[in-house]
Order: C-alpha cells, then structure tokens, then sequence
C-alpha cells in the first residue's frame, strides 16, 4: 500500500511579515494576505496529492485572534481537506500556547481535524494506514521540559510518527523551548518525527528514521528568506520512501549581492543590479519579490556611490519600478563597494597622503579623535531622522568590529577624493 502526507509547521496565520509601519512604500496588501494565500497553497497541494493526512508542528497561528473571523476562514479549509478525505493532526507551539488562546481554538473543528492535548502525550491510531501519529502541545508559551521524554515508544508493526514543537539540539537564535536531543528522539523507534519551532527547514536526520523541520511556509522578513514550504513524504509498503520539499511561499524574501567590480560609473553599477533582480526573479517561478540589495566589490564608481548614496538608491529604485512595477519591492539597499584602488599600498608612501592614512590607522590618533567627536555624535543622532531600514544597524564607536569598518570607509571615501575629480552625479 503507497499513501503520503504532508508535514508543515510555523504558519503564523495573518502574521504581517513584518512591522509594516515601518516601511512607507510597504506593498502591505501583498504582505498582509500572504500566509493566508500560503495555507490555501497548501490545500491546492494536499488535495492534488491526494494526501491521506496533515501534520501541523505548531504555531498554526501567530496568537490569538482578534475575533472568529480568522477561526471560520480557516474551518472552511479544513472542511476542504476533509471533503478531498484528508484527516489533519495539530499541535500547538509557543505562539498558539493554549494560555495564549482565548478564542482561536474555541469555535467546534470539523471531525477530520484532530488538536492533540497539552497536559500530556497522546497517540491517535488511523487503522487502515496502520499508522500512530504521538504528540503534545504546549500547555503554556515558555515550555522548558523536554516533551519528548514522556512520549510513548513505538507501536511494533505500524509507522510511528512524532509531533513535536522543539529546539532539537538547542539551535542557536532561537528560543529553546521544549529542548530535546538528536539520542533521546532516536531512541523512540519512529520512523519521521515531524518538528516545528525552527523557521529554516532542515533534515535533522535522514532515514530511520526522518528528524524534519519543514521552515515556515511564509518567509516574513528578511531573516527568513528562499523558498518556504512544507514537506511531501510518501510511504510505501509501511516503509517511508521519500521525503520531498514542496514551495507555497507567495512573496519570497531575498538577499541579492551584486559585484561591482569593473564597473567604471555608476549607471553600470545600476544595470548590473537590475539584472541581477531580473535572474532572481525568474528563479521565484512567478512570486513577488522582496529584496535586500547589497553592492560589493571594488569600482571606479565607488566615489559617487558612497558621496552621493541618495541620489543613486533613487536612481535604483526608479528604475526597479519601471522594470518589475509591482513585482519586486525593494526593502533596503546597501553600498559596500570600495575605491578601485590600493590602499595599503598608499599607506606606506612617503608624502602627504600616506602620512594622512597611517595617522587613521595609529591607535593613539583614533582614540584622541573619539574623544573629541564622541559627545558630537550622541548629539547629532538624537535630532536627524532615522531610516527605519537601518533601525538594526546602531553605530557603536566601542565595537570593535563597526570601529575597523568605519575607519575602512574613512580611508575610502578620503582617498577617493583625493585620486579622483568630485562632482555632482
């Protein structure tokens, strides 16, 4: 007997994808409506794949809902999926935590759907697939016991399923609620634990068995970029025999680098970038595009760039829109080029500007300059308008890090005026 299921986690239903106040130019309808278009994304795939069941790892929604619509919308397609004779098997994570909802999980499921409990594990059987699908939701947002330990061991004969919301292995920039191990999952005897938590989708384990996490289904910043989706696995003869990623992602965020180097003027600079949008959205099969534009490399351009960036982050989007229109938004650009030149070779010349580049990179001259501009600059970021697309970038004269990339620009930009003609664009 062959059958498949589906196995989607971290929905976030109507979670805005972003802080949308944050951005003017914001397509916020796209955005707005594009978990909802995912999860229907998701039906149209359940139901061409004739899956048996869904599994859904937590975090159906995003926190409680506001009132029932949201609830009814969803009961609809549920009652979709039971009407193409799919089951559907839920539980709930850190942000659906039954503490947290007050409504969303109060209007009566259709009887395809199954919530599992939060207080304890529990098993449902589905008797003709010989299938036992365990699992437990979490009873409050902040669950620090690991849940897995007080599942059940497998059922011997049947295909034994986990359902899990976890930070297996502890992954770094997430919060490591309901902590379990890559030993303590194994040592259960299933045969495909189905994880959520953890937006990125990953093979934690391949085969004997199956330690998935599927990524959310809607990248929602920029920190959640590429093809999101869930994950199609097929049985065959009570053995699984693929487990394969499915895209239902409707606006796909992305990083898109772009190399400046032997670019002589900016206006190739510009091309250079819009066709790098066009191959990527070609890449996205017909979805919006949401980017994140970072120019690199070394260019005869570079002194325009960095002393007229406003102009030229205009220039850039004018022409994005007049090629895309609404199909690629652009939600911040970055200028990292660097003057065509060598600049460690200029440092060690014996004339003015190389006495000027080594009392840069003299601790002693840095340190005495901080002094002096320090209380200035505290003063000056208090009274000019922030970029709200730069809110994640803080200047901090202390570290280390941003101290080494300031003075590099310094050098840069002091260079390039002296070796090359200014101007206006």
């Amino acid at each position: 007997m062959t059958f498949r299921f589906l196995h989607v986690a971290d929905i976030h239903l109507d979670s805005p994808l972003l802080n949308l106040t944050r951005y003017e130019d914001a397509p916020t309808d796209a955005f707005r409506g594009a978990t909802r278009q995912a999860l229907d994304n998701l039906v149209q795939l359940a139901i061409e794949e004739e899956v048996q069941f869904v599994l859904i790892a937590g975090d159906l929604y995003d926190g409680d809902c506001r009132d029932f619509n949201t609830p009814r919308w969803l009961r609809n397609r549920m009652e979709e999926l039971k009407a193409a004779g799919a089951r559907l098997f839920i539980i709930q994570g850190n942000h659906d935590a039954q503490s947290r909802m007050k409504r969303a999980f109060r209007l009566q499921l259709p009887d395809n759907v199954h919530l599992f409990t939060t207080n304890k594990p529990e098993t449902v059987s589905i008797e003709e697939l010989q299938v036992a699908v365990h699992g437990q939701g979490f009873a409050t947002a902040s669950v620090t016991e690991d849940l897995s330990a007080d599942y059940p061991t497998s059922r011997r004969g049947w295909l034994n399923i986990g359902l899990l919301h976890t930070n297996c292995g502890a992954v770094e920039g997430h919060d490591n609620y309901a902590p379990s191990t890559i030993e303590g999952l194994l040592a259960k005897g299933y045969d495909y634990w189905a994880l959520g938590h953890i937006h990125k989708r990953q093979l934690v384990h391949e085969s004997d068995p199956w330690i998935v996490y599927p990524g959310n289904i809607q990248g929602r910043h920029i920190n959640e970029e590429g093809q999101k989706g869930c994950t199609l696995v097929t049985v065959e003869d009570g053995r699984i025999s693929s487990v394969a990623h499915r895209e239902l992602d409707v606006v796909r965020w992305m990083r898109c680098h772009v190399d400046a180097s032997g670019c002589a003027e900016p206006g190739e600079v510009l091309t250079s970038v819009v066709d790098a949008i066009e191959d990527s959205l070609a890449r996205a099969e017909g979805r919006m595009l949401a980017v994140r534009l970072q120019v690199t490399g070394s260019t005869a351009a570079h002194f325009h760039l960095c002393s007229y960036a406003a102009h030229w982050q205009e220039q850039l989007l004018h022409d994005i829109v007049d090629r895309f229109d609404d199909k690629v938004w652009v939600e911040k650009t970055e200028f990292h080029t660097r003057a065509a030149v060598d600049v460690n070779a200029l440092t060690s010349r014996d004339d003015a500007l190389g006495e000027l580049l080594r009392g840069i990179r003299d601790s002693d001259n840095i340190e005495a300059t901080l002094r002096e501009v320090r209380g200035d600059l505290e003063e000056i970021l208090k009274i000019l308008p922030t970029d709200p697309r730069s809110v994640d970038a803080r200047i901090d004269l202390d570290d280390p890090d941003q101290l080494a990339t300031v003075l590099a620009d310094v050098k840069d930009i002091l260079v390039a005026q002296l070796l090359q003609s200014g101007g206006a664009p």
